[in-house]
């Protein structure tokens, strides 16, 4: 069985192929890069429109797969950018009626989790997932993945973005802002903002850019952020796992990319007796692969959609969403 998956939800337009082993046969991807500031969800969707026909013909070239050989048609419902998740869905509907195959809706965040899950070969790990919109810390119970803690304002990634365009950078932030904290050598004061299992980042923003004001090092600034904010995300991280009754995490979304992240929470874990997984960066980040898989996995548990009941949700909650696949 393969299944083709569409993902939209922001800066990324990426086509996947997956069978029914979790074999990726190929991912096409292309991110759009806006030429100042943050991204501008039209001109992205824009973006969107113009790749995805080249990538879904790339991936079925690289795959070696015919359209007849496609057996679904998956696509990423939400959460995400309303103009993006559209562009996606138009393509996904599209080739869902040209093909004749099940059109398969997929939440973005249950994807990460569904693809960590397989690739880690852990039946039942906590999910730490830090990405540009999203930061959470999941885990399954009762037939849906439930949300432990999140950030309350805005996710890491928008805030690595912001802060680094602030700084005089360019979007992305985070793998510039990586690449500067190597060279920091002073840890500044910065607010440390956990609440429980959630975190914030906006203090740690306006007080980032006030050290900036007065003169700070941006490597130093770099680090500092780092440090501060992956701290809180291993804090809420073990405190899950410790409410849980866990001992294994994975990591998803594309700041689980960053070396430093990767590093606390494996430390963390490993502290604990237990393991933490990192998929492969091409993995970690938005992807195809991951909604194709996710898409296998409803369309064996017979979940699909007709054309006109297939609407995108920008505000998709990851625990409002059923998992049948995991029932039982």
């Amino acid at each position: 069985m393969v299944v083709l998956g569409i993902e939209s939800t922001a800066h990324t337009a990426s086509v996947g192929l997956v069978d029914e082993r979790a074999e990726v046969l190929a991912v096409a991807s292309d991110m759009y890069r806006p030429p100042h500031g943050g991204i501008h969800p039209r001109e992205a969707a824009n973006h969107h429109v113009e790749r995805l026909p080249e990538l879904v013909r790339h991936a079925l070239e690289q795959a070696k797969i015919r359209p007849s050989e496609v057996d679904a048609v998956a696509f990423a419902q939400g959460p995400g950018l309303g103009p993006c998740l559209r562009a996606g869905a138009t393509v996904a509907r599209m080739l869902a009626l040209a093909w004749d195959r099940p059109l398969v809706p997929v939440n973005h965040c249950v994807a990460h989790v569904e693809i960590a899950r397989i690739l880690s070969g852990l039946d039942d790990p906590l999910l730490l997932y830090a990405s540009g919109g999203n930061t959470q810390v999941i885990a399954h119970a009762r037939g849906r993945y439930r949300v432990l803690g999140e950030t309350l304002d805005i996710g890491i990634g928008n805030f690595l973005d912001k802060l680094w365009i602030e700084l005089g950078g360019t979007f992305p932030g985070g793998p510039a802002l990586e690449k500067e904290a190597l060279e920091g050598r002073e840890l500044l004061p910065l607010p440390y903002s956990v609440h429980g299992m959630d975190v914030a980042f906006s203090g740690i923003l306006t007080a980032t850019l006030a050290l900036s004001a007065k003169g700070a090092r941006r490597p130093d600034l770099a680090y500092s952020v780092e440090v501060t904010a992956y701290s809180m995300l291993t804090e809420i991280t073990e405190r899950a796992l410790a409410h849980r009754g866990r001992d294994a995490v994975v990591l998803g979304g594309g700041v689980a990319c960053n070396e430093r992240l990767r590093t606390m929470v494996r430390t963390m874990a490993e502290g604990r007796n237990g393991t933490m997984f990192a998929p492969p960066r091409a993995l970690c980040v938005d992807n195809g692969a991951m909604i194709a898989w996710t898409g296998h996995l409803a369309h064996e548990a017979g979940v699909s959609v007709p054309v006109e009941g297939s609407a995108v949700e920008p505000r998709q909650r990851t625990d409002l969403v059923p998992t049948p696949w995991r029932t039982g």
